[in-house]
């Protein structure tokens, strides 16, 4: 086989292991996401959680201006070269499929946390609206002891930074319960992309080659202490959204204080009345009449900013993401995110919140 052949060639060849590789979940739990990634994402998480910028971000803008400049300077001569240039970014492809398998991605294959935590997953819309009731029970209870007035929204008092490292108590409590939920080495960065994040409309990401946890630093402050609990949990290597949600819950919830606690069981809330948007309607709307307007004020925050920054941009980036799901063992695609409520639901079932 010719050289420039080979990186190509291999790329294929990846596909097609990792779809055999995709039969064997319980080998991947053991030996990639309990094994090898353990050692490598703690070396990451040590390496570049030791400078308070964004390392991974800055990898990217170099990444992409040698894209854009290989482009335009192949753009004369695409036509004429077309085999070597098709060829070319077959192998840069090639290499970065790898690594990003190697350094993460293969997360995507290891065991389901249904399967892990013995969490059933079918419930009825009866145990939905019980749980919904007591989430918003929950989220009315420490709106009006935070801000000692159900009609005012929640003003967090803490700086991003703070909730950084406070964020790590709820983790730590919660691993007092599942081992395998223990966070360590902490590397969680306030984006550069944030203004690109938020046309694109992701609250964070986490970058898989440095396990970097990289959060939106421009959405509202309510809600931050979830969107970063959910990057950690990718960084603890859950793919999945459905469970990166789960978890970064989990760890809200069991934060001692109550700022970060609110953040996990609205952000919870929402995410039911989104799911009885879709089953009933008109139960929606009942539920809706029972929340403090404090709380709606919260909601209505997101949609404010969420909404300014509305563009095509965000459509493209949605339907890219939504492929991109769909192609690593998440089928929903998009609405994976939302399926966390049957965890939720499941998990809670025979509990108190």
């Amino acid at each position: 086989m010719r050289q420039k052949y080979l990186l190509p060639f291999l790329l294929f060849l990846q596909i097609g292991v990792l779809q055999w590789v995709s039969f064997f979940p319980e080998y991947v739990e053991r030996y990639y996401s309990n094994g090898l990634y353990v050692w490598i994402s703690k070396f990451s998480r040590i390496t570049f959680g030791a400078f308070s910028i964004s390392i991974g971000d800055i990898i990217y803008f170099i990444l992409l201006f040698y894209i854009f400049k290989w482009v335009y300077t192949k753009k004369s001569s695409w036509r004429e070269g077309w085999e070597e240039n098709g060829l070319t970014m077959l192998r840069v492809f090639s290499v970065f499929y790898f690594l990003f398998h190697l350094l993460w991605g293969l997360n995507y294959y290891r065991v389901p946390l249904f399967e892990k935590m013995g969490i059933k997953r079918e419930y009825s819309d009866a145990d939905l609206l019980l749980f919904t009731q007591k989430l918003i029970a929950k989220t009315n209870a420490l709106q009006l002891k935070l801000e000692k007035n159900d009609s005012l929204k929640v003003v967090f008092p803490y700086t991003q930074e703070e909730v950084f490292t406070m964020n790590q108590n709820g983790y730590q409590l919660l691993s007092n319960q599942y081992s395998f939920f223990k966070y360590e080495n902490p590397s969680i960065k306030k984006s550069i992309l944030s203004l690109p994040l938020s046309y694109m409309g992701f609250g964070g990401y986490l970058n898989p080659f440095t396990n970097e946890a990289q959060v939106n630093a421009l959405g509202p402050m309510y809600h931050f202490p979830m969107t970063t609990n959910h990057e950690m949990a990718h960084q603890l290597g859950y793919a999945s959204e459905s469970e990166a949600n789960f978890i970064g819950f989990l760890a809200s919830v069991k934060n001692k204080d109550p700022y970060i606690q609110y953040a996990g069981y609205s952000y919870a809330l929402r995410y039911c009345l989104h799911n009885w948007h879709h089953r009933n309607e008109k139960i929606e709307s009942k539920l809706l009449k029972t929340i403090h307007f404090g709380v709606l004020s919260n909601y209505q925050e997101s949609e404010d900013f969420w909404k300014h920054y509305e563009t095509f941009i965000e459509s493209g980036f949605e339907l890219f993401y939504d492929q991109f799901l769909k192609l690593n063992q998440q089928e929903e695609g998009m609405e994976s995110y939302s399926k966390f409520v049957d965890l939720m639901v499941n998990y809670y079932k025979n509990k108190p919140l």
